[in-house]
């Protein structure tokens, strides 16, 4: 059944405030017409009284059919945005959040002042959306994505190619709680957004993430911190001397991440938060920090 763009906007609107506040229904409902239509924003608003073609409400009435089931927007739309770029997102890999600019824009700082042509290595990388994020803004920098699974490696792939950096960026299967393979070579900065959910967190998950998102994404061990701790014992081998590590947090693990950089040989020289004022994202230097 056809529908003016209009009316199908305020019918999946209407059908999605059972769920969301009016704010957030009405940017999901604008956002699955979009991406259904493949109209932009400005055009179904200046072309309310325009008939959709029936594949269209379709899609619309059944991307709003998972939203209410609780299937996250970003697996329903399968893309994402993040740090400016257009990302393929499945529920092989864990959805890109405003929380991880945090540590991609520490990344991006540190990167820009590395010597000419850096390797940075995208640890955990999932849907690549750091590495990718670096890479199109350290222009120079060579970055391999790494990841244990080969679905979440696929998607990087994808990604890599979406946004036309083929050229500066590979991937690669590395398992980031083993020692790094010696094909990997030496790095100027590692990069790492790794599992960092508790055992007692996993159980509290909201059920957009717990039933949709990848488990092995998430789960850092009993106290969240087991690859933190692989990491820094076994990948520091893999950094060039004086190299950098740069990590990504939970909250409330910003102290226990510091001293397990600290008791590695790691000298810590930043702390940040992210967009919401929790404290998020460390970069520290392997080696004594210079003058």
């Amino acid at each position: 059944m056809v529908k003016p763009y209009g009316d199908l906007y305020l019918d999946t609107r209407r059908a999605l405030l059972a769920t969301e506040d009016a704010q957030t229904a009405g940017m999901m409902a604008r956002q699955l017409l979009c991406h259904a239509s493949g109209k932009s924003q400005e055009f179904i608003l200046a072309h309310r009284e325009l008939y959709a073609p029936e594949e269209t409400v379709s899609a619309v009435e059944e991307g709003c059919r998972r939203l209410l089931a609780g299937e996250p927007l970003a697996y329903v739309l399968g893309e994402w945005e993040f740090y400016g770029l257009s990302l393929r997102v499945t529920p092989d890999v864990l959805i890109p959040r405003d929380d991880t600019c945090a540590v991609t824009e520490l990344a991006i700082r540190q990167g820009l002042f590395l010597q000419q042509d850096p390797r940075i290595l995208d640890l955990c990388c999932g849907s690549g959306c750091i590495g990718l994020a670096i890479a199109s803004r350290v222009k120079d920098a060579k970055v391999t994505l790494a990841d244990l699974s080969r679905e979440a490696l696929a998607v990087a792939k994808e990604n890599t190619s979406r946004n036309r950096l083929t050229g500066r960026v590979r991937c690669v299967q590395a398992d980031a709680l083993g020692l790094p393979a010696p094909f990997l070579g030496k790095f100027d900065m590692i990069v790492s957004n790794p599992p960092y959910v508790t055992a007692a967190e996993m159980e509290a998950l909201p059920t957009s993430v717990r039933d949709y998102e990848p488990s092995m994404a998430l789960y850092g061990g009993e106290d969240g911190l087991d690859f933190y701790r692989a990491i820094a014992e076994h990948y520091t081998a893999a950094l060039k001397s004086g190299g950098y590590l740069c990590f990504e947090f939970g909250m409330g693990q910003g102290d226990s991440v510091c001293r397990i950089l600290e008791e590695n040989g790691y000298t810590i020289l930043e702390r940040t938060r992210d967009y919401n004022e929790r404290e998020r994202a460390v970069l520290a230097q392997y080696g004594r920090k210079e003058d």
